[in-house]
């Protein structure tokens, strides 16, 4: 009942306020049994960003990934195009440059919802590694030192 929220709302925009001069409160929908999909991607700092596929980490212990799978099984191919153009597009607005991920979660209703930026190599990256023959360590490094994706070979 919304009614049984507001006294909740309150005290939190309260307690913001106090503690950071900020009543700001956001509410957040409530996903039930998501999946949750990461898109790695890489870029040139330019504005050009490649994806290297999507991965889905939805198994997992105490929120720790326990199985990753790449290509996400059973991601309808719209929506694994739709995840691929929003975290191309966020991350070449931005003049990304390096390895990382743009995380999402999928409602039982294939609605994707945007997580985070992780701007950094995860652990998993390996799985990606092995399903494109492309070594992101290597190339973050490459990027790093100024090399352009056609001079390591990446295009999209």
């Amino acid at each position: 009942n919304r009614e049984d929220l507001i006294p909740f709302f309150e005290s939190a925009s309260s307690e913001a306020l106090a503690s950071f001069g900020d009543g700001s409160v956001f509410i957040e929908r409530f996903v039930e049994k998501p999946r949750h999909i990461e898109v790695q991607i890489i870029g040139d700092g330019e504005g050009n960003v490649i994806h290297l596929w999507e991965r889905d980490c939805s198994i997992q212990r105490r929120h720790q990934k326990v199985i990753e799978m790449a290509p996400a099984w059973s991601l309808p191919d719209e929506l694994r195009a739709e995840l691929h153009e929003y975290a191309v597009k966020l991350t070449s607005a931005a003049k990304y440059k390096n390895a990382g991920t743009v995380e999402f979660l999928v409602d039982n209703e294939n609605r994707p919802y945007f997580i985070e930026v992780n701007p950094r190599i995860q652990v998993e990256h390996t799985v990606t590694e092995e399903v494109t023959g492309i070594d992101v360590v290597q190339t973050q490094i490459r990027i790093a030192g100024g090399a352009t994706f056609e001079e390591i070979g990446l295009k999209q």
